[in-house]
This record gives C-alpha cells, structure tokens and sequence, in this order.
C-alpha cells in the first residue's frame, strides 16, 4: 500500500509539474508573439541610451571642461550670456556636471521641441557652441528616448503600449526561467543550459543564444523592466513603495506656485534666481553638479526649481528645491525629491535610486557596460525566440500525416531508434 501510495504520489506531482510547464511554455510562446517587436525598439533605444554622456563627449570633445577649484557661473550670468546671444527668447533650464559644460537651454516649446541650445564654459563664460532647432525638431538621444518611451507614436498610445508590453515581458522572463529549468541536473543538461554550442548547426546555435543567454541576463533584464514600469503604471508605482515600505503610501507630489500679490515688490528674476542658488549652495558646498528651473516671465505664478547632484553620473542622491519667485520662501511639495539621500528609509533609498539601477548607472561604467549587453541580449530574445517557433512550426508540418504515413511517424528517427535497440 505503501508503494502504491508512493508510486501514485510521484506519478501526480510529475504530472502537476507537466501541467505547470505546459501552461508557462504556451505563455511564454504566445506573450513573446504578441510584444516581440515592442521589446526590441524599447531594448535597442536602451542600448543606446544608456552611454548617451560617453557618446556626447566622444561627438564633441570641446564640451569636456577640466575641473577648476573656482566657482562657477551664477544662474544670472548664464541667463545673461544665453539671451545675449538667442534676443527675444528666454531661458527654459541649465543643467552642469563637474568635467564638462553646462547646458542651456533657451525657447524651448511642448515635449522639449525646438529652441536653442547653447555650451557655456561654467568658468570663463565662453559659449563653446550654439544649436538650433525648428519647433518640430528633436535632438538625437530625444529622438532615441521618445522611441524607447513612446515607440515615436503620440504619448497618449505609446506610453501604455511600451508599459504594459514591458510588464508583459516580466512574465516572459519568468516563464522563460522556467522553460530553462533542466528537469534533470547531470552533465549533459548541465552543458546545454549554460554552454553555447557554437560548431552546431543554425538551429541549435540559435536555440542556446535564446536559451543561454537569456538565462545569463534574467536578473539584469528583470532589474531594468522592473525598475522602468515604475515611470509608467501608477498601480506598480505604488504598490511596490507600499512594499518596500511596509504599508506607507506613496508620499504625493503637489503642484507649487508662487505668491502672486507680491510680485515685483522685491527682486528681479535674476536676482532671485541668484539669492537661491546662493541659498542652496551655502547649505550644500558638496555639490558637483545642478539644474536650474528658470521661471517663465509671463507666468507670476512660476517657481525657482534648483536640483544639485553630489555624486557626478548618477541621480539617486540629488536633491530638489522650490523657491517662490517673489518672497524666496523656500516651498515643499514633494518629500522624495526634497529629502536627502542619507535621511531616506528604505523604500525612499531604493525610490530615488530607481533611475540608476534602470540604467546600470548605480555600478559606474561596468554598470552601465552591463546593462548595454543586457538589453542587446533582451533585443535579440524576441528575434530567436520567433526562430526556434518557426522551426517547430516547420518541423510539425513534415510529421503531419500523408497517404504513405497515416499516423504522421517520423519514421527515420524510429528506424534509428530501432537500430540502436537492436545493435
């Protein structure tokens, strides 16, 4: 009885576990289908994307500024060279880190179309080149970055289809695990699941860069999806800082404006924006970088945005503040931004690190090399993965069954396995 029990107890959890791969391969098959071409605009663009700092100062080696012990130019002053240079336009922001230029721009319209853009030696003021584009021009890493958000289309569109394919492409990952999982662990699946049998034929060279490689990069690729859908699907957004957290909610941001009735009754707009990076900048003498939000004239109610980014490369210890443009009180309307790095819980550490880990840049440049491959790998899953179904596709035509074979044998490997039965 006791065997039986044993016997049948095997028998119903191999069958389960039957059941469970069936349904992850038909899941993975069919997911992969349906978002394939989506995952490999949205991992190319990241490709790309991710050495965008390294590229720019290849293209334009003038805009590399060694680093001076000296201050650097105030927001005025850069307000100053920018509109004399660009009359009758305004600044939209300025952005700096420490070993190269800042970044000025000037005119710019909706979704960063258009406008001017000027590099200005931080020291000596020098504009080292000035770009300019038509309203409905981008430049290449927006042309890049809209691809990988939106996939070109209107944001309205894109952006829910590039989201929810990348959370789609989670479960593919996952289900992918799965498939990869040896039902045995010897030395044979053991070289099959980690080794790429390069001197094979197509198929099988294919079937391991789909299968091995994939599996060398799952916990990358999960790291960089998970932490992209972040940006993207409100529900993930909060429920995983519920997570970490231990049941906080998602701190909300407030939209903040200046105090209108007292417009014009004590500085100018460039003295203000002076007065509150010198505000900024006494409290935070380690910063190593910044960005100025200018105010739009025409708009009493504009605020004074100032970030500043200790760490050169990298986002997660950046730290924000408002300023009122009329009185310089300074206001707070969103704790994850406004808040420093060191005084963060976990959940808040791991929030504002977010962009970083997206984009490897959490690691440094081995990071950042990491991420590139890893996204290349998630290109070409889709593409391989589409070969290896068309060749069982093909492969399940020839067994199909004809006049001559009834049953659809493949009657060559019967004939083999005989052979070897009977030797």
């Amino acid at each position: 009885m006791d065997f039986f029990r044993k016997k049948t107890g095997a028998r119903s959890k191999k069958k389960g576990r039957s059941l469970f791969y069936r349904i992850s391969a038909w899941l993975h098959l069919w997911l992969g289908l349906i978002t394939g071409i989506i995952m490999v605009v949205v991992c190319l663009t990241a490709c790309i994307w991710a050495f965008h700092d390294e590229i720019t100062l290849l293209l334009e080696p003038e805009t590399r500024i060694a680093h001076q012990d000296k201050p650097v130019l105030t927001p005025s002053q850069l307000q100053a060279i920018a509109e004399s240079k660009v009359p009758g336009k305004t600044v939209n922001y300025a952005s700096y880190e420490q070993g190269k230029a800042v970044y000025v721009q000037v005119g710019q319209g909706k979704q960063r179309k258009g406008g001017t853009t000027l590099r200005i030696n931080p020291y000596t003021g020098e504009v080292i080149s000035i770009t300019e584009r038509k309203d409905d021009e981008v430049d290449f890493f927006r042309f890049i970055l809209n691809g990988h958000r939106f996939l070109w289309l209107p944001p309205a569109i894109g952006r829910p289809i590039v989201n929810y394919g990348t959370l789609i492409f989670v479960f593919i990952l996952i289900t992918g695990l799965v498939l990869w999982w040896p039902k045995r662990w010897n030395k044979a699946t053991r070289d099959q699941s980690f080794k790429i049998k390069w001197k094979a034929r197509f198929k099988r060279v294919n079937y391991d860069l789909h299968n091995v490689l994939g599996f060398y990069s799952l916990l990358a690729l999960l790291a960089i999806a998970l932490t992209g859908i972040v940006y993207g699907i409100e529900w993930y957004s909060k429920g995983l800082y519920w997570v970490t957290s231990g049941g906080n909610p998602l701190p909300k941001s407030e939209k903040l404006s200046s105090d209108t009735t007292q417009a014009g009754r004590f500085y100018t707009i460039p003295q203000a924006m002076d007065l509150a990076w010198n505000k900024v900048i006494t409290e935070h003498p380690e910063a190593k970088g910044f960005y100025y939000g200018y105010p739009e004239t025409t708009k009493p109610a504009s605020t004074i945005a100032i970030y500043i980014y200790p760490t050169p490369g990298k986002y997660y210890d950046r730290q924000g503040f408002t300023f009122d443009l009329h009185t310089l009180q300074r206001l707070k309307g969103n704790p994850l931004l406004e808040r420093a790095y060191a005084d963060e819980d976990f959940a808040g550490k791991l929030r504002k690190m977010n962009y970083d880990i997206h984009v490897g840049s959490i690691l440094g440049l081995p990071g950042k090399i990491l991420a590139f491959f890893a996204a290349l790998i998630g290109a070409s899953l889709p593409i391989t993965g589409f070969l290896v179904w068309l060749g069982k596709k093909k492969k399940t035509k020839k067994k199909s069954p004809s006049p001559t074979n009834p049953g659809g044998i493949d009657l060559k490997s019967l004939s083999r396995k005989l052979e070897l039965e009977n030797s």
